[in-house]
């Protein structure tokens, strides 16, 4: 490792935009959990993901309930649609949770349906 690149390393935390310092942070808890990055999932198998939950849908009341959380982990994004439930006692924007479950091909992101779920706090 060349002087350049070491100093260009030890930099990089000072020049890093706050996104990418929290999906750096991310990607360690993660690690820490013992999950398999949301990055690296195979459609068609299962997985075991963690990661912040950064956003939820609601679907229409009219329709079929459904909801739809966007689980992020520093090197990824999964949707988690839970079928059939307008909201989940805890599962909330920013809760941090670990799912389990059969990876579907999806455009833009891959999803995860009615996973296996365990809140593990916000801050992890």
């Amino acid at each position: 490792m060349t002087l350049r690149s070491r100093l260009a390393e030890l930099l990089h935390p000072l020049r890093a935009s706050r996104e990418e310092l929290d999906a750096a942070d991310e990607a360690r808890g993660a690690t820490r959990r013992g999950t398999v990055p949301i990055g690296r999932i195979v459609p068609r198998h299962r997985a075991r993901v963690s990661g912040v939950l950064r956003a939820l849908t609601y679907g229409p009341a009219q329709s079929k309930p459904v909801l739809v959380g966007q689980l992020f982990d520093g090197t990824g994004s999964v949707d988690l649609v839970w079928l059939g439930r307008r909201s989940i006692a805890g599962v909330r924007p920013g809760v941090h949770l670990r799912a389990e479950g059969m990876v579907v091909a999806g455009d833009p992101r891959s999803s995860i349906y009615n996973p296996a779920y365990e809140l593990i706090g916000d801050e992890s």
